[in-house]
């Protein structure tokens, strides 16, 4: 597997060690995995993660919770100004951990009600928002530190200058068997909202130029995972 543009630097265990206390200057080591809905980036991400011993920070639970609370605020996803203003309404924070973030909304922890088909539902059109993005991506360069992010766009919009860049991807049809096998719902339709997904969003899922591709569709977790890492060790990273 080769490294498009790879770069190298000082290894990716040494950076995690100081992740506490690193600054978000240069010195720090950022891995994108960017990727379409249910591609398995975000669970590759957080392997990723533990394996260099470095947090993981899905980018993805930033946009959810801004739909959450647009459903919760019973507000018009589809209106820029309702969604911006319900934000601002409220204290956001995202808890990096190597074992799973959290998100917390006024100091009350509701990661758990991030994954339902009310959020799916709204979560792309809250997300074309162009400030509800700049909201996002603010929220994210705060983060210090060397870390490990999945997304849509972390490679190309929000850390265009990350040391090591991933996109996996897969077909819609098996996509939609791995989030049938996470809820109860018929195949077909999922792969009708997956389709959908990717059309919506086809802008932000564009991959960086010198990301490293990996097809998801064929491996399982743990060979995706392993992938990454060899190809992280082929540019000294680990």
């Amino acid at each position: 597997m080769n490294v498009q543009g790879g770069r190298g630097g000082a290894s990716m265990v040494e950076a995690g060690a100081n992740a506490d206390t690193e600054d978000r200057g240069p010195g720090r080591n950022v891995i994108t995995l960017d990727g379409p809905a249910a591609s398995g980036k975000s669970s590759a991400a957080r392997l990723v993660a533990g394996r260099l011993g470095i947090p993981f920070v899905s980018s993805g639970l930033l946009y959810r919770v801004a739909a959450y609370l647009v459903e919760e605020m019973h507000g018009d996803p589809n209106d820029e100004g309702v969604v911006v203003r319900i934000l601002t309404e409220r204290r956001v924070r995202l808890v990096p951990s190597v074992a799973g973030d959290r998100i917390l909304v006024d100091g009350r922890d509701v990661t758990a009600a991030l994954h339902t088909d009310a959020v799916d539902a709204v979560v792309s059109a809250v997300a074309r928002h162009r400030r509800v993005r700049e909201w996002v991506r603010n929220r994210l360069r705060e983060i210090p530190g060397s870390f490990v992010i999945d997304g849509r766009d972390m490679g190309t919009a929000v850390f265009p200058d990350a040391r090591h860049k991933f996109y996996l991807t897969a077909s819609a049809e098996v996509r939609a068997r791995r989030r049938v096998g996470e809820r109860s719902a018929d195949l077909a339709s999922v792969a009708d909202a997956i389709r959908r997904r990717d059309r919506l969003d086809a802008a932000q899922s564009v991959p960086a130029e010198d990301a490293v591709h990996v097809e998801t569709g064929e491996l399982t977790l743990e060979q995706v995972v392993d992938r990454v890492m060899e190809a992280l060790s082929e540019v000294g990273a680990v």
